[in-house]
């Protein structure tokens, strides 16, 4: 089907950039609630992740410093349409996966909705070479004989028990006083 893009489940790290051909009072329309979900021909969307603005507000730092310095984009992936993103005016969105809450969907837009790039934002790298130290390995701090445990214990219980009822007798004295 033309004009029927298509997000996969699971997506994360992608924001894709609609050019809104239409008149400020209708893009403003779209931020109410449940309105650009149906112009999507979707049932919902999270209005947290989506971006509705005039391309002008933008002032110097322009459609490509907001894509790289204010959502992560990475440089080379904007160069390429660098010369169309300065060219864009009026109203865009930009949309984050997070948008569409992890699953699958089939977005329909309107007329006035053209999709002008999708992006991606690249993903952490949680990796890391193992920790050789002794003190990173499991059960390697010193442990305590039984009776030093036990008499540890009896303390920090003593503590509590002590705290515990000093603050009720302040209570019960600030009752009967």
């Amino acid at each position: 089907m033309e004009g029927v893009i298509h997000i996969p489940a699971g997506e994360h790290g992608a924001i894709r950039l609609f050019r809104l051909d239409m008149r400020p009072e209708q893009a403003a329309f779209l931020k109410e609630p449940g309105a650009l979900a149906q112009v999507l021909g979707i049932d919902m969307l999270d209005m947290e992740q989506v971006d509705i603005f005039p391309v002008s507000d933008l002032e110097e730092i322009g459609l490509t410093g907001y894509l790289t310095e204010g959502m992560g984009v990475p440089e080379e992936q904007v160069a390429a349409d660098r010369e169309r993103l300065d060219a864009l005016d009026g109203h865009v969105m930009a949309i984050r996966s997070r948008a569409f809450g992890g699953r699958e969907m089939r977005l329909t837009p309107a007329d006035q909705i053209q999709l002008f790039a999708t992006y991606g934002i690249p993903g952490t790298t949680w990796t890391a070479p193992p920790i050789k130290t002794d003190s990173a390995k499991p059960y390697s701090a010193p442990k305590l004989p039984p009776r030093q445990a036990r008499a540890e214990a009896r303390r920090i219980g003593a503590t509590l028990f002590a705290v515990v009822m000093g603050l009720i007798f302040l209570v019960l004295y600030l009752l009967v006083a």
